[in-house]
């Protein structure tokens, strides 16, 4: 007996573990052979929901399934009335989320363009739970909508520290201070947008932006010229480009900048206006003044009020019917020291004319002479300027004193502007005469305008 004991021991375990195998199947096999929940479809969960709410407006389940069932297909307008109704049930109803409803509320509203609805139930939001992604991202999306840049930027700030992998959350904070003209603030964050999204051309536009205004003009140009052709983006790079050639003198480049912002014919107005305007600019600088006319008549016609057109039309016209004048106020130093020379030997008839000296500098040209008539003689100082504004007293202050120190007998003003009351007044009783545009003009009528070079 002894020795069958072991055997028995043996039998019953192998038999128990038998059982146990056979009850283990058993129960697999009711488990895998049960029929699971059937999960409502959309059309039932908005019969049934519907006929709730007919006899109970205020049934919470009812809200709760159709609300969700259109948060989750992202029908906005039709998820927000239900959670707005949600989130007033909330203050008498108990069992509501109150931080989930309003949550979904300002989530809905934002996409609906509802800002303040959006502000106001992520604010409700937030007070319960401030430190999930969602509602500081969704309530720094409603604070940069509401144009509250100084506010939306630490909840921003705070959201990329929750969650610094979704990709929109640096788009607007970059966006936000660039609205805020806080370009270099803006940079950062709108590299690591693009770094995400590369092809963004918004982003890529707002990035030179930004570089150019903050001093960063080289890296900014190669960014406006590579998007010089995009449909949305070109007409806005090309005016960025023309600017910034044009500030460099650099006429042909703006120019080949700026006829290429015009093919943008779809460009807002205002923008293309501009870009014209420029390009007029670019043509007068460059001493093409027919083109630079055709420009500015053109946005005259469309526009008669922009900016200083119509005194540009006025003076340029001017300009572009007297070579002489034109000659003066943008001809080269050497062309006007030129035609300077030339108004000094006949400024005084039947005069012998000795040029002593000439200085040049960039408000004006001197030339010191010695004059010598049938009945007197002496040494006079011209002094010529060459704006179209109004000369004050300080500059004929200074030019009394050059005078004495020169010890010249006499000065000739010239200015193709005006003088002041209060210039008018200095020269009284001192030895300097005064000539404005009027009577420039007809000295430069008598002066002959080939070999101004020679002279």
């Amino acid at each position: 007996m002894e020795a069958l004991f072991p055997i028995l021991i043996a039998a019953v375990i192998v038999i128990s573990i038998v059982v146990l195998v056979i009850v283990l199947v058993s129960a697999r096999k009711k488990i895998s052979t049960k029929k699971p929940a059937k999960q409502k479809g959309r059309q039932t969960i908005i019969t049934e929901a519907t006929r709730k709410l007919a006899s109970d407006p205020h049934n919470v389940m009812a809200l709760h399934e159709l609300g969700d069932l259109y948060y989750q297909e992202k029908n906005w307008e039709k998820a927000m009335p239900i959670f707005e109704s949600l989130s007033g049930l909330a203050q008498t109803r108990k069992g509501i989320n109150i931080e989930e409803v309003n949550l979904k509320l300002g989530i809905c509203a934002i996409n609906c363009n509802n800002s303040s609805l959006a502000f106001n139930a992520l604010m409700t939001a937030r007070k319960i739970n401030p430190d999930t992604f969602e509602v500081n991202f969704y309530m720094g999306k409603t604070l940069y909508t509401l144009k509250e840049y100084d506010k939306a930027v630490p909840v921003l700030k705070k959201a990329i520290t929750i969650n610094n992998e979704f990709p929109e959350t640096y788009e607007i904070l970059g966006n936000t201070f660039y609205e805020a003209k806080k370009h270099r603030d803006a940079l950062p964050y709108l590299k690591k947008a693009l770094d995400f999204h590369p092809e963004n051309k918004e982003l890529l536009y707002k990035m030179a932006d930004s570089l150019i205004e903050s001093g960063n003009s080289d890296k900014a140009i190669k960014i406006f010229l590579h998007l010089r052709a995009d449909p949305n983006y070109g007409a806005q790079s090309c005016l960025q480009a023309g600017k910034y050639h044009l500030k460099n003198n650099k006429f042909e480049e703006a120019i080949k900048d700026f006829e290429i912002g015009l093919k943008h014919v779809k460009a807002p107005s205002e923008i293309l206006l501009e870009i014209k305007y420029r390009l007029a600019t670019c043509h007068l600088k460059s001493n093409n003044i027919p083109a630079g006319l055709t420009l500015l008549k053109e946005i005259a016609n469309s526009a008669p009020n922009y900016k200083d057109v119509k005194v540009l039309i006025s003076k340029y016209q001017e300009l572009n019917s007297n070579s002489n004048l034109k000659t003066y106020l943008i001809g080269t130093t050497s062309e006007f020291v030129a035609l300077c020379r030339k108004i000094v030997v006949i400024f005084y008839k039947h005069s012998h004319v000795k040029i002593v000296d000439i200085n040049v500098t960039s408000e004006c040209a001197e030339i010191f002479t010695e004059i010598e008539t049938d009945k007197w003689e002496d040494t006079v100082m011209f002094r010529f300027y060459r704006t179209t504004g109004a000369t004050g007293e300080f500059f004929l202050r200074d030019f009394h004193s050059k005078i004495r120190d020169e010890k010249a007998g006499r000065g000739i003003c010239f200015t193709a502007g005006t003088y002041t009351d209060e210039a008018r007044t200095f020269v009284e009783g001192r030895p300097i005469d005064l000539v404005e545009k009027a009577q420039l003009s007809k000295i430069l009528s008598t002066v002959e305008t080939t070999n101004l070079m020679t002279m």
